[in-house]
Parts: structure tokens; sequence; C-alpha cells
């Protein structure tokens, strides 16, 4: 296990940090019993509130795994922002179905949800208490408070460095809110505490903040350096030029102008960062990948001290049911609900894993065809993740409930495939030659040898596009994907239960943001309803 402070989250932490959730007009009270002024007069405090910052797309409250949550309305584990972002990502699109009929949760499948979704109003609530917390903290670390407080030093440079780690945050969580939801409430650190309605951003002009916030951080942050675990687990530069990169290569979906230059330029920086790909594929979904050279940014977990019934533990016990045996994935025992569809299947030609080794399919006693959602045996399992090492030994948890495996969120792989697509959308600061080799890379490592390698006329757009499914599948990047390629509304690509229909059917093109929360829209008189909602 990783024993550097983001993967030990210090959960016992006393931390106060007025909260902000605009289903209360940012006036959540404080669930702390000390208060920030004082909290920050010792330095010595402000590396566990960063970890807070950290932990907040990991865990779900100040205990663990339920007890004590950080926002209410909805079940804790359910709250988890890893989970509700993932089932955002992934079960409105070909690849994934769970078989689960809690609250509104089918409509994520039938894409008919309401601004009074439940799921989708705990993402956009997580997401604004992260933007609070970090908000918070950016607010305390001035120059100007620091000097006051008479911090000085090597204490003052980690501080700068702390607060430019958390303004990555924030902006990691406006990204989604952006992805998301589009027009969105903004506040940043120059609003002042207390109960005020904040003002509706336009969605091209919250693009342009959040490429603004990480353009000014780029050069205060740690350079990245992989195998590194100090590091591992915080954000260095070639995070912030991960997040460049998505923001540049779906530009013209956020603000209407591509900028594809910027997105091969941004990937390249990482893909020259030193970072190398995971010599065995299937090692990066496993209790040990913190050893992993390819995550550039990963969400940590700890099956002792990180404990929910979101986050990984979902994504490892989630997946397994029907005679899928839970010791192989390290557990005690499976939730029999996540699958994928007969759309993703089809992209390989191998469903063993013999041939590609991403085809990571189980599918003893399961059906290709899903003729009904909610029964665990229609549609192939996917045996991603699970909660073993490399090695076969079990995680920290002697129960079995919760993984150690981490969350890569940003990965080599991931660069390489958006270097490749700017590329071949016309970048000028590419070349297809050099696109070439490293899809080839990526094939090579899943084939274990060059049978499986794509000539130049086989690199197009639409093989990017399916060799994005293959090789990241469920890592919640296949709703943005669809949409970028304009497939995710409309009838230009239908897959099985798009729409509610097992044929699928065609969406309305309003669909591609989410709707502002009607709470929000009653606490908050100066929002609009994004359209068609």
């Amino acid at each position: 296990m990783n024993t550097t402070y983001i993967k030990n989250i210090l959960l016992g932490a006393a931390v106060t940090l007025s909260v902000a959730s605009c289903d209360h007009s940012l006036d959540l009270e404080p669930k702390y019993d000390v208060v920030s002024a004082n909290i920050y007069k010792d330095f010595s405090n402000y590396k566990n509130i960063l970890a807070k910052l950290y932990a907040g797309y990991a865990v779900t409250g100040q205990v663990g795994p339920t007890g004590n949550a950080d926002i209410g309305g909805i079940d804790e584990g359910f709250s988890n922002y890893l989970r509700q972002y993932w089932q955002a990502q992934e079960l409105t699109t070909d690849e994934a179905i769970i078989a689960w009929n809690d609250g509104n949760l089918r409509d994520l499948h039938d894409m008919d949800w309401t601004p009074g979704n439940e799921f989708l109003r705990a993402l956009y609530n997580r997401i604004y208490y992260q933007v609070s917390l970090t908000n918070e903290f950016i607010r305390e670390t001035t120059d100007a408070k620091l000097s006051e407080r008479g911090i000085s030093g090597a204490n003052l440079e980690e501080a700068k460095l702390f607060r430019a780690e958390a303004r990555f945050l924030r902006a990691l969580s406006y990204w989604h809110a952006l992805d998301l939801y589009g027009n969105v409430p903004f506040v940043t650190e120059e609003d002042e505490v207390g109960a005020f309605l904040p003002d509706q951003i336009a969605r091209p002009d919250l693009f342009k903040y959040v490429e603004s916030e990480l353009l000014d951080i780029e050069g205060s942050l740690m350079a990245p350096a992989p195998g590194n675990t100090a590091q591992y687990g915080r954000a260095t530069k070639a995070a912030v030029w991960m997040l460049l990169a998505k923001l540049y290569l779906n530009a013209e979906v956020y603000s209407g102008t591509a900028r594809l230059d910027q997105a091969a330029t941004y990937t390249k920086k990482v893909i020259d960062a030193g970072y190398m790909l995971e010599e065995d594929y299937d090692d990066l979904f496993l209790a040990d990948n913190h050893t992993s050279p390819e995550i550039v940014f990963p969400i940590t977990f700890d099956g002792l001290r990180t404990t929910t019934w979101g986050g990984m533990t979902y994504l490892v016990h989630a997946p397994v049911g029907g005679s899928m045996p839970a010791a192989d994935f390290g557990i005690n025992g499976g939730w029999a609900g996540l699958r994928t569809t007969k759309a993703i299947v089809g992209l390989f030609n191998d469903v063993s894993g013999n041939t590609d080794d991403r085809a990571n399919f189980y599918t003893n006693g399961q059906s290709l065809e899903i003729n009904d959602i909610f029964t665990f045996t229609d549609g192939y399992a996917v045996a991603k993740y699970k909660n073993v090492t490399s090695a076969g030994n079990v995680g920290s948890d002697p129960v079995g409930n919760h993984p150690d495996t981490d969350y890569p969120m940003f990965r080599l792989a991931d660069a390489y495939l958006m270097y490749a697509e700017a590329v071949l959308r016309g970048a000028s600061t590419g070349n297809r030659a050099q696109a070439l080799e490293y899809v080839n890379k990526l094939r090579e490592r899943a084939y274990k040898g060059q049978s499986g390698n794509i000539t130049s006329s086989q690199l197009t757009l639409d093989f990017i596009l399916d060799e994005r499914a293959r090789e990241l599948m469920w890592e919640a990047h296949r709703r943005t994907d669809l949409i970028r390629y304009k497939r995710f509304t409309g009838s230009a690509y239908l897959w099985p239960w798009k729409g509610g229909v097992k044929e699928g059917r065609s969406v309305a093109d309003f669909r591609v943001l989410f709707p502002i929360p009607t709470t929000d829209l009653t606490a908050n008189t100066k929002l609009e309803q994004n359209l068609g909602y």
C-alpha cells in the first residue's frame, strides 16, 4: 500500500469549511466544531485539510462508509462523487447497464431523466460541495492571510503549492459541471461566505475560466515524476496538461470553437513527461495499481481508511453476480448490478481475452442479449476492476468490503488516443505517423505482439472512437466521447436500450446536457433551466 497522506486520508481531522450547495443558497450549516479562522492559524493543519479536498471524490462524509454524510437528500453510499459521476458517464451509454431499479436510476438508461432525478441532483450537489471546500481553502491561503499568520520559509512555499493543488481540484469539478450541466451557478473564493444567490455562467465562459485557471497554476504545481510515491495521488503539471487536453479536444462542444492544435500540444506534453504504459493491461485495475507508471492522476482508495459504499467499492462489487466467483475479485460477495451491452462486445473479434487482453468479459451463464434490464445474467459482465494485487493477494480489508484499488481518472493511454484524434481532426501541431505509432503501442500491449497493429489507412476517426471504447471501457469517458462524435443523441447511433427501448431509439438532442436540479432552480431565482427541460 502507498503510505503518502493523500491515500491514507485523515478523515478525523477537525476542519471547518463553509460549504456551498446551491440547493440552500450557499448557506449550509458548517458541520464541524471549530471555525476556520482558528484552524488556519496552525500550518500543521493545512495538509489534513488538503487531504479532505482530495478525499471529496472518494468518500462521503467524516466517518465512512455511513454516518455524518457531507450532503443529504440521498442514501450516503449513493451520494458518492465518483459513483454518481461514473453512472452519469456510463449508464447513459452503450458501455454499461444496471439491474437495479432504485428510485429514478433507470431514467439514465431510458434517457428520459427530469430535473427531479435524485442521482443527477446528488452529482450536482457533490460538484458544488467540492467547489465550496476548495473555495474556502483558496480563500484562507492567500498571500496576505499567510503573511498575517506568520507562515514563512518552507511552510510558505508548501502552502502556495497546496493552494495551487486546490485550484486544480476546483477546476476539475468545474470541468465536470461544464461537461455535464453546461450553464451553471458560478462561485469562487472572491465571493464572500454567507447566503446569496450566485449568478449563472454561460458554458463558453466557464470553459474560458477553467482554461485560465489551469494555465495560471501550471507553473506552480510539482513537475511530473512518474513512479515517485511522494507525488502519487496529487495533482502535478501533468494532471493540468491532461485536463487542458480534454478541454481543448472538446472545445467545439463546450464553446463552439475548435482548439485542436492545443489538444495535440498538451497531450504531447503528457506523453513526453516520462509516463510509461503498464506492461500488463489488467494490472491497471488491481489493488496495487498505485505502482503503475501509466497513471497520471488517480482517485485513491484504501480498504481500511477510505471506506465508502460508493467509489471503487461500487465498481468492484456491482459488476459481480451470477456464477462469478467473488473470491476472484477479492471481495466477500457481488452486488449483481453492472453489465455491458452487445454494442461494446461487438467491438472485439474475440470475447475470451486471449486475443485482445482488454476483452475483460465474463460470459459463463451470461447471455449476450439483454431482454430484461433487471436480470443480471442478461448481458455480459465486465471483470475489469478487482481487489487483488498483481501477485494475487487480496486487499487490506479483512472483511472483503472495501478495496485498495485506485481509480485511474487520467492515464497515458488516454493521452495517446486523444493525440491521435486531434491529429485526425486536423491539428497542425501533431503528425499522423506519430499518431499511428501511439495507437499501435496500445494495440501491441493488448495483443501481446504486433498481430493487432493497424495501418495508416485504417487509422480513422471511427476507429479511434471504437478503440477508445476498447481501451477505456468503464473509465467514465464514453458519454463525453459520444457527444463529441455526435452519436449520443439522435438516431445516427443506436445501442441496446438507448432511450429505454431494447433495439434503441432516437433521443432528442437537448439530452447532451443534464438539467439543473429543480431544488436549485427553486432556491436560486437567477438560474435558467437548460433547453428542453
